[in-house]
């Protein structure tokens, strides 16, 4: 591949429309190539067979589509899929299909390792090595949406942010991917069926909510007690709680629209009558449901899945407090695909 072709899909329409024109043809073949890149997720121009041979070889000579492919998939006794994605500099990210009776979710991932430090997540223990560009989020997306049509019967239904990688912290190339998997000329996809998880950036929410974006925010908490989530998400002693609590109120002044909580109890860390209070609280200051996270261990063993009673005080105080809450059990442990597992052994 020659490093001095530009990859097409950094293009803009117009932009490709002048390209052409540029070349002496009809702007109209920028209207084409931009359907075929993002409509048809074309992988090589030799996929567009609209276009005349002349064109594609114009193309062949001045760029190239870096798309992903899939490396390794596997698949899990439940049914959930992971793809191990190769990027075209060779790095790996991760991304999952999780099916149920009534729909098929894609799990994908926003940045290779991740920015941000917690715990007990195995994407934290890999370095952040860099962003993904907008098209490598988008071509996660149609490889799972492909892979739901093959062994489901049907298109993908979902997306949530929640692969490796703080989305926020690729806030710009997030927005654009999400631009086009929910355009008409892209995959078409109603935004409300997108759900963007972060650990909580305060300035990126308010920034979210500025944008007037139109998919749904969860927010990995875990604690509502600063010195606890510290120890377990050491970044938030520079976003603390009261600043991330701010962030989800302007939020919802904006958009109002409910957040989740995506919350772990674990043993002999979050799991007294304490820990439940204070996510109470939390949850007052805008209208939330909780998501109860069954955990994954991951190498080292010190965090540990809580009893099944402390899961169920958790439940009986926050619905006695008029708290929605629901329980996610685990998928695809048994390939390293569940909550918190990523982590590309397959590298």
């Amino acid at each position: 591949m020659q490093t001095d072709k530009k990859d097409i899909r950094a293009l803009s329409k117009d932009q490709l429309r002048e390209f052409f024109a540029q070349q002496g043809d009809k702007p109209f073949r920028g209207n084409q190539v931009y359907e075929w890149l993002w409509g048809k997720g074309a992988h090589s121009f030799a996929d567009m067979t609209n276009i005349s041979k002349e064109t594609r070889q114009v193309l062949e000579d001045h760029f190239v589509i870096n798309h992903v492919k899939v490396d390794k998939m596997q698949r899990s006794d439940d049914g959930t899929v992971k793809n191990a994605v190769k990027l075209h500099d060779g790095l790996i990210v991760e991304s999952v299909l999780i099916p149920t009776p009534s729909r098929t979710t894609a799990c994908v991932s926003s940045q290779v390792g991740c920015s941000l430090d917690c715990k007990f997540c195995a994407t934290a223990s890999l370095k952040r090595m860099r962003n993904l560009n907008p098209d490598e989020i988008f071509d996660q997306v149609v490889a799972i949406d492909r892979e739901s049509r093959l062994y489901f019967g049907r298109p993908l239904s979902n997306i949530v942010f929640m692969g490796m990688g703080e989305p926020l912290m690729n806030y710009n190339n997030v927005l654009k991917a999400i631009e086009k998997i929910t355009s008409p000329e892209g995959l078409g996809m109603s935004p409300r069926r997108i759900t963007l998880s972060t650990s909580g950036i305060p300035k990126m929410i308010k920034k979210m909510a500025d944008d007037n974006v139109k998919f749904k925010l969860a927010v990995s908490l875990h604690s509502a007690i600063d010195q606890i989530r510290t120890s377990i998400m050491p970044f938030n002693a520079t976003f603390p709680l009261a600043e991330l609590r701010e962030a989800l109120e302007y939020w919802y002044s904006k958009t109002k629209r409910t957040i989740t909580y995506e919350y772990v109890v674990w043993r002999g860390i979050n799991d007294t009558p304490k820990d439940v209070e204070a996510l109470v609280r939390f949850c007052r200051f805008a209208p939330s449901k909780v998501n109860l996270i069954e955990y994954n261990p991951i190498d080292g063993g010190a965090f540990q899945q809580a009893d099944e009673e402390a899961l169920k005080m958790y439940i009986s105080i926050l619905e006695s407090n008029g708290i929605t809450v629901t329980v996610r059990r685990s998928r695809g442990k048994d390939i390293d695909a569940a909550c918190g597992q990523l982590a590309n052994k397959s590298q």
